[in-house]
């Protein structure tokens, strides 16, 4: 069949596909104004997910940001949600939902949940492109309930979302809270463990340094160092004043009286020896100076083996000073010794109670965070336009469906002509003759009121094999 065939027969059945047009376009019109209408009411949320914590300043990775957005849809169409908005509504207390809810279930299950199922169903959710704005509609043959359930999900969803980032760091806080006390209490014994420590072993710092004993051994071994010295040295000189050489002994040469009685001996004996020049043994004046050169002979010989005297007993006071200087060294030793041994566990008591001074900081610093975190009342999500009452409904729409209507019933009126026609075939065009009669077709006669007007060739020309007695 081909399109001017067509157009034959529509032209010819004209009515059929008038009245499917008239009938199908009238049905769907009484029936749109007859439909249950649809309100249709919209509240936008804003997802700042790019933005920072308001208490721990943390950002959400860049590899989340893809997968929150979804996650955020998800929450919003749960049903913790649904029983949030339930509750912050009041639903459950409501005279009219009591009765229906009586009506459907005969008294079993949960009219909370009833509610919850009931208002998921009017609300769908759907996310702007390439935003972060999300939008709640609600969808109800009550315009005034549809803004209510659209603005008491955002109200929900904004709570909800609060509540999934506060939960964890309160259930934390609680956790942190309990081993606090416990690190309080392991922080008390260890401190109280060091003060006993110290106050048996007398320690104060772990710094020996800072020890009044290793100072007092640094002191004894500087004076042990010096007292070996000055032992040495007059351990040399007693050496050398008791021998041979006595006379010459540095001690009895730094002597002054020694050397003024050298010099006294001197004059002495050289005023005797011009007197013996002068006088006879047996006078009265070479007695007395042979008497003052003995007296001081003798006096220089006592002054000299005192100083000698002196200097080996110096050596041996030095000697016995530096053995009590070694001995008292060793003592000290042996006690700063036992006090390092002391202050090694000292230091291991201390290293316990900074250990336990750390980890409870740390907890203690966490405990703060969460208790921050948890008694946060700032969302990330924020309400960018609360639903109003819609004043047109969204469904049914009439000039919507009307021109679909019209467009089905075209389509039905042609498709109902098209089988009439299939169904009593007559013949409208000579392409009909031809398709039905297989003879050639050499004109056409236009028929009038009157009667014929004129008469018209083929619209096509005659092949060879369609003509009579013609062989191919």
């Amino acid at each position: 069949m081909t399109f001017y065939q067509l157009l034959i027969i529509l032209r010819a059945r004209y009515k059929i596909v008038l009245a499917s047009l008239v009938l199908i376009a009238g049905v769907t019109a009484v029936v749109s104004l007859f439909l249950p209408k649809t309100y249709k009411a919209s509240s936008t949320m804003l997802l700042n997910y790019k933005g920072s914590d308001p208490v721990s300043g943390e950002v959400l990775p860049a590899q989340l940001v893809a997968g929150y957005m979804a996650t955020q849809m998800d929450i919003v169409s749960s049903r913790i949600v649904a029983l949030k908005a339930v509750d912050n509504l009041g639903l459950v207390n409501d005279p009219s939902f009591q009765q229906r809810f009586a009506k459907v279930s005969n008294d079993a299950g949960s009219i909370r949940d009833w509610l919850a199922d009931s208002l998921l169903k009017m609300v769908d959710v759907s996310p702007a492109r390439e935003s972060s704005v999300v939008e709640i509609n609600a969808k109800g043959s009550d315009p005034k309930f549809a803004a209510t359930v659209a603005n008491g999900f955002a109200n929900a969803y904004q709570q909800v979302n609060l509540e999934i980032k506060t939960a964890p760091m309160r259930q934390a806080a609680k956790y942190f809270a309990a081993q606090i006390k416990t690190l309080r209490v392991d922080l008390e014994t260890a401190q109280n463990k060091l003060s006993r420590y110290q106050q048996e072993h007398g320690l104060v710092s772990t710094d020996n340094h800072l020890d009044v004993e290793t100072a007092r051994l640094n002191d004894l071994s500087s004076q042990l160092v010096s007292a070996q010295g000055q032992a040495i040295e007059a351990s040399s000189r007693g050496k050398q004043a008791m021998g041979s050489g006595g006379k010459d002994s540095p001690d009895v040469i730094a002597n002054s009286l020694v050397q003024t009685l050298k010099s006294s001996l001197a004059l002495a004996e050289g005023k005797f020896a011009l007197m013996a020049q002068n006088l006879a043994p047996n006078h009265p004046q070479y007695q007395a100076a042979k008497a003052e050169v003995d007296r001081l002979r003798a006096e220089l010989n006592s002054n000299i083996s005192a100083t000698n005297n002196g200097a080996a007993n110096n050596g041996r006071i030095l000697r016995q000073r530096e053995a009590e200087v070694r001995a008292a060294v060793a003592a000290q030793t042996a006690k700063v010794l036992q006090l390092n041994r002391a202050r090694d566990g000292l230091a291991v008591l201390v290293k316990d109670v900074d250990n336990t001074q750390r980890a409870y900081d740390a907890v203690n610093l966490r405990l703060t965070r969460s208790e921050l975190e948890g008694n946060s009342n700032q969302s990330d999500v924020s309400l960018l336009t609360a639903a109003t009452i819609p004043m047109h409904p969204v469904s049914p729409n009439i000039s919507l469906n009307i021109v679909l209507s019209i467009m089905l019933g075209l389509m039905f009126g042609v498709a109902l002509a098209v089988l009439k026609e299939l169904a009593h075939r007559r013949v409208r065009t000579h392409q009909d003759t031809s398709s039905l009669l297989q003879a050639p077709v050499f004109g056409t006669i236009n028929w009038g009121k009157s009667g014929p007007k004129k008469v018209e060739p083929a619209a096509r020309s005659i092949s060879r094999r369609e003509k009579p007695g013609l062989k191919g």
